[in-house]
């Protein structure tokens, strides 16, 4: 899709995700920059929108040239910026002065990143500015600089990432099970809800940092990707299918929307079960200890003979985990009636979960 076509943020977001990629390590981009640090040298390197980046700026040496990481680099032994085009083929200009706006608002202090955050601003470009003095790269799309992290400390944070995530997921599947036992004793608090949401919302906080991680390590993420997606597995269902367990309108919609402003709760309101309790659509003070009734969405979902969007059916038909129990009891043969196949099955394996099989 054509950025042009797009809302600021999302092409913002869109811009910005092409310029970590595209500084990714073992990109051609990223070993020229490297190869720039290694040398001790100061380079200001704009990328794409070449049109307006050239409309800012004069003099400089007209090349044209195809892009490779050892031309970069040699010309950036000149002073002045480097124009390259979007797609990283062509090398249109070097040793360029940029003069941009100098009224155009930035908070850096340098010359060059001062100019660089300009000339983000000024154009679409990806604007590259490299300190030989700090040995630093920052990266500017639209006024916003970020600074690229070596491969070593990209690997530190994930390898502690990966940690917190593993510990998180084996605390939230602990609690998950706790709360199936909660559930079939009809028990559940608000208290225990609120518990599980801090745990879900924590691990997917540390998947978003380190998806973060992994697309600026670029080839190098390979392992950590595996990792992360393995600890996040089957969290989006099960988060959903919790929350419209107990929201007080179950929709897939609505469970999407919650989620939403879950996540963007601060984390001391996320410890709040009366935040939690209006977020879930309940208007009256209801405490940490006040009962809470699932429909038992997420319980059914786990028993093997109950298919996608059967568990739907049998709660439509029940109204709640209680009632669907108490059906059991009394007949298991009335599941079959709604489609449920093998119902005696289904009995059977949620008497397990409620330590009540053989």
């Amino acid at each position: 899709m054509d950025v042009t076509q797009l809302d600021p943020a999302t092409e913002h977001e869109q811009r910005f995700d092409d310029a970590i990629r595209k500084t990714a390590p073992g990109t051609p981009l990223r070993t020229a920059l490297d190869m720039i640090l290694a040398g001790h040298l100061g380079a200001l390197i704009c990328v794409g929108d070449s049109e307006n980046v050239l409309a800012a700026g004069d003099d400089g040496f007209k090349l044209d040239v195809s892009f490779t990481a050892n031309r970069l680099f040699e010309l950036c032994k000149m002073d002045g910026a480097v124009v390259v085009d979007r797609d990283l083929t062509k090398i249109l200009r070097a040793n360029y002065h940029l003069n941009p706006d100098p009224s155009l608002p930035t908070s850096e202090t340098g010359m060059r990143h001062r100019t660089a955050a300009r000339m983000s601003l000024l154009t679409k470009a990806t604007v590259i500015s490299v300190s030989a003095r700090r040995s630093v790269v920052n990266v500017y799309v639209d006024g916003r600089g970020f600074e690229l992290k070596s491969v070593s400390d990209l690997l530190t944070t994930v390898n502690q990432l990966t940690v917190a995530m593993q510990n998180t997921r084996n605390q939230l599947d602990r609690s998950l099970l706790r709360l199936t036992s909660l559930e079939l004793d009809n028990c559940v608090t608000l208290g225990d809800l609120t518990s599980v949401f801090y745990l879900f919302e924590v691990l997917q906080s540390a998947g978003d940092e380190l998806g973060s991680c992994i697309e600026q390590l670029g080839s190098e993420g390979k392992v950590a990707r595996m990792q992360g997606e393995e600890y996040l597995a089957g969290l989006d269902e099960a988060y959903l299918l919790m929350i419209r367990d107990y929201a007080a309108d179950s929709s897939e919609e609505t469970a999407r929307v919650i989620r939403r402003q879950l996540h963007d709760t601060v984390n001391t309101q996320l410890r709040s079960a009366k935040f939690v309790a209006r977020l879930l659509g309940y208007d009256d003070e209801r405490g940490e200890d006040s009962i809470m009734t699932p429909l038992g969405l997420r319980t059914l979902s786990r028993v093997p003979v109950v298919r996608d969007g059967m568990a739907d059916k049998i709660v439509d038909e029940y109204g709640s985990l209680q009632e669907v129990l108490e059906a059991v009891d009394d007949d298991p043969s009335r599941l079959g009636e709604i489609g449920v196949k093998n119902p005696g099955v289904l009995a059977n394996s949620l008497h397990r979960m409620w330590d009540k099989g053989e």
